[in-house]
């Protein structure tokens, strides 16, 4: 098996898929606006021909180089090339009022570097563990695996728990189209045979994550992005590695850790990991000043939860995050199923994907390190030539995955329902992993009826299925429990 691995993801087809997925996703994300989710959405549909290990690892590689691409604009410019960089600018933009862009650059790529490569060490050790684990589940325990995913989705993304719970019923809402799969009956499909086999979700998260994104930039498309600094100097001086190599480790551990929570983002690991390492500091003050450990920390932990987002979505099924949730899309076409059963029945494809996540890391630090200037150069494309090419591979992607231009004006609905969703600031991701998790939740919770013959003592039967009520219901009660807490101390 170990040979069958090395001699895959080290080919040469492989290789350049890898190295072309880091390329494109640093790219992505150098340009403000252009999120690591929206990029992977786009080239999703050039890997419907591909064979499995190249698919998933190209969407890999554009993962990983997009969370690093965003702090090249957050330095430069200000401005986060996505979410997952907002923390770095704190620190990252002072070092450029320096003239010490170049450093800062320098920084951030060797700790993207290191919290990638935790995630990856954490995404080997820990999900073969765990898949064994999850092959004790029947359908009580996935039921309520998803329950908890849900309530979690619903109570961390965006700012208000009502819209992350209006979002997810959406999501599930949609998922119940089609015929259903334990009775055979056609349900919410209007005598449209398109949606008999229910609501095609590549489309969906095609329009939601790229295609509002695309709208959203015409907003701002005579808007340029200069950059006036010079990049020099990017390679870490000594004392930058000091701090580099004391910090990056915890925070890649911390991201990580974020990661696995089902539906947190990178963004929530980075500014974790920076709150983390002011924490730790003996200059606290310092932070938001221009100081290496304010580059280091963020970086490394929005790194971090790239592979530690791979984990729940390889062994159970469940997305760590948006583009986890892409990627349980792109298995999908390639016909295989996320979850424990993966690791007995395409051991390989697995472990090439832990390794081919590797190389991509390494990949990133080359190209960061030796290629920053052409970088650079991506954020003068003007938004006229880019926004257009955005709206044409919506559109070509979506019609490639059944050649049906119904898939196009899925696409387009949701691209304009998620277009208003980000003005009225509802984030679109619990409406994608709701349409995911909904027929994970369903089915289990009528097999696990079927099972008991209608007890619902079924879902209280096993120590497993105990610690995910107790789980659920600590996610749901702890934010309410808080804010009355902190209300009776106020008073």
């Amino acid at each position: 098996m170990l040979l069958e691995v090395l001699s895959s993801v080290f080919s040469f087809q492989i290789l350049l898929f890898i190295i072309l997925g880091v390329f494109t996703g640093i790219c992505i994300g150098a340009l403000p606006g252009l999120t690591a989710t929206m990029g992977v959405a786009l080239v999703l549909p050039l890997t419907f021909g591909m064979e499995a290990i190249p698919g998933i690892l190209l969407l890999i590689g554009v993962y990983v180089g997009a969370i690093y691409g965003g702090s090249i604009s957050a330095i430069l410019l200000r401005t986060p090339g996505t979410p997952a960089a907002a923390a770095t600018v704190l620190d990252g933009y002072e070092f450029s009022k320096r003239g010490e862009s170049g450093r800062a650059l320098g920084i951030s790529t060797v700790s993207s570097f290191i919290g990638g490569v935790v995630s990856v060490l954490a995404l080997w050790l820990i999900s073969p563990q765990l898949a064994k684990l999850a092959l004790r589940f029947s359908a009580p325990e996935f039921f309520l695996l998803a329950v908890f995913g849900l309530s979690i989705i619903a109570s961390i993304s965006g700012n208000s728990l009502a819209k992350g719970v209006l979002c997810g019923a959406l999501g599930i809402s949609l998922s119940f189209i089609g015929i259903d799969n334990i009775t055979g009956y056609p349900r919410f499909t209007f005598n449209n045979i398109n949606l008999l086999s229910g609501m095609s979700f590549i489309p969906v998260m095609i329009g939601l994550f790229a295609m509002s994104q695309a709208f959203s930039t015409v907003e701002k498309i005579f808007v340029p992005d200069q950059v006036t600094q010079k990049i020099s100097k990017v390679w870490p001086s000594k004392s930058d590695w000091k701090v580099i190599l004391k910090i990056t480790p915890i925070s890649g551990v911390i991201g990580t850790i974020i990661g696995i929570v089902p539906g947190a983002g990178a963004e929530i690991g980075a500014f974790v990991s920076y709150g983390q390492a002011k924490r730790m500091s003996k200059h606290p003050e310092r932070f938001g000043t221009g100081i290496p450990e304010g580059i280091a920390a963020p970086e490394a932990g929005n790194n971090g939860v790239t592979g530690g987002a791979l984990i729940p979505m390889l062994t159970m099924g469940v997305p760590g995050d948006a583009v986890a949730a892409i990627l349980i899309g792109a298995l999908t076409v390639q016909g295989l199923q996320p979850g424990p059963l993966l690791f007995t029945e395409h051991t390989t494809l697995v472990y090439s994907i832990f390794l081919g996540m590797f190389v991509a890391n390494v990949t990133m630090l080359v190209l960061g390190l030796s290629s920053l200037k052409l970088f650079v150069k991506v954020l003068s494309v003007p938004k006229a030539i880019l926004t257009p090419m955005i709206f044409i591979l919506c559109v070509v992607g979506s019609y490639a995955i059944n050649t049906n231009f119904f898939d196009v004006g899925v696409m387009l609905f949701f691209g304009i329902l998620g277009y208003f969703m980000q003005k009225a600031d509802i984030s679109v991701s619990p409406a994608v992993l709701g349409l995911i998790l909904g027929p994970m939740a369903e089915t289990n919770y009528r097999r696990a009826l079927l099972m008991s013959e209608g007890s619902y003592s079924i879902f209280f039967a096993s120590p497993i299925a105990w610690v995910f009520v107790i789980l659920t219901l600590i996610t749901l009660l702890g934010p309410v429990v808080g804010d009355v807490l902190k209300k009776k101390r106020v008073a």
